[in-house]
């Protein structure tokens, strides 16, 4: 029986795990394993509302081993820490309460679903001092250090600063604002939203960008455009023109590369260590294996690179789960940009949206 075997349970891999199990994995055509280093998974894209306070993320994780039960894959949890490519293995993390040794696992076809993580772009001090959105963990953090700086702070200002004004900084900007004010505590709180582009949101349209800045601005948060960052300290972040901005917290959200993982597997990946594929998703070093999603860099025909975006990697999914079923080998994949929409917190949102994500 071939193993497939899916490392990363984010949108794009729980997706491919669940589809896969639902069509060869019920019928016995392939052993289908998920691999990830946390037990659950939770929606990336809402943990601005775990960094604001104003989601649960354990109301709202989704078990993998429940997940896996239900539909005929089976989940290893575990860290992925490098591969044999001419064993056809890879080799996880040692078991919690284990003898401490690592885990080999092997595989038939392999897809990397790895994800993303905060690209600091050498900025001196970034990484140091900027907090990060990358996980749950992440999140609680920011979430654990703000509450308990506005307590200590008393009557004095809190300032946070949030570098990036893409979605994730946009919607955290606004997602706090509403939280503090529900708190009562929105005298104290001082966001701020540095972008280095000349508006908000750079993959929206002007308009739409343009209604973000406007609400956000409502809310009395400090937006910055035309702003490039020199440095970051524990108290401040100074910008390109020398000038200091106040930060008892600073969030990084300023863009995004794949894992350092990807630039050690030995597979031919970009400047920003996404694995290179071909028009069928598999690597361009090796046949055997795939990678969809933010680690992976796919080219659109005359359209360039796919953004790290959750609809590629749910396109990406779907193409996969039917290539990988017994699909044509020489199937290509195609994005189709369905629009986005940008939270503004609990009552506004912009965006737009094509034909095919609206079914009109």
């Amino acid at each position: 029986m071939e193993t497939i075997v899916i490392v990363g349970g984010g949108a794009g891999g729980l997706e491919l795990a669940t589809r896969l199990g639902d069509t060869v994995g019920v019928s016995g055509h392939a052993r289908v394993v998920l691999v990830d280093r946390w037990p659950g998974h939770f929606w990336k894209p809402m943990l601005h509302t775990v960094a604001a306070g104003s989601c649960d993320p354990q109301a709202d994780e989704l078990s993998f081993s429940a997940q896996a039960a239900e539909h005929d894959f089976e989940f290893v949890q575990g860290e992925m820490l490098c591969m044999d490519r001419a064993r056809q293995t890879i080799t996880l993390s040692p078991q919690d309460g284990s003898d401490g040794a690592c885990r080999v696992l092997a595989y038939d076809k392999l897809v990397l679903a790895l994800g993303s993580v905060t690209s600091f772009y050498g900025v001196p001090g970034a990484a140091e001092h900027a907090l990060t959105l990358d996980s749950v963990a992440d999140a609680e953090v920011f979430r654990h250090r703000f509450f308990a700086t506005c307590h200590h702070a008393g009557a004095a200002p809190v300032h946070v600063v949030i570098v990036g004004g893409g979605a994730t900084g946009v919607e955290l900007a606004a997602e706090l604002s509403g939280s503090t004010r529900a708190l009562a505590l929105l005298q104290n709180i001082r966001i701020t939203v540095m972008e280095r582009g000349e508006r908000l949101l750079p993959q929206m349209d002007a308009m739409q960008a343009q209604r973000a800045e406007r609400h956000l601005r409502s809310l009395g948060v400090a937006v910055h455009t035309n702003t490039s960052v020199a440095a970051v300290s524990a108290g401040a972040v100074t910008d390109a023109c020398g000038q200091q901005h106040p930060a008892h917290l600073t969030l990084w959200a300023a863009g995004v590369e794949a894992p350092q993982l990807c630039a050690t597997l030995g597979l031919s990946a970009n400047h920003q260590k996404k694995i290179l594929v071909d028009a069928s998703l598999r690597s361009t070093s090796d046949s055997r294996v795939y990678a969809l999603g933010d680690c992976a860099s796919y080219i659109c025909p005359l359209k360039g690179e796919a953004p790290p975006r959750a609809q590629v990697a749910h396109q990406q999914a779907m193409f996969l789960a039917a290539l990988l079923a017994g699909g044509s080998a020489n199937a290509t994949f195609r994005y189709h940009d369905q629009g986005s929409l940008v939270s503004l917190g609990q009552q506004a949102a912009v965006g737009l949206l094509t034909r095919a994500a609206t079914g009109l």
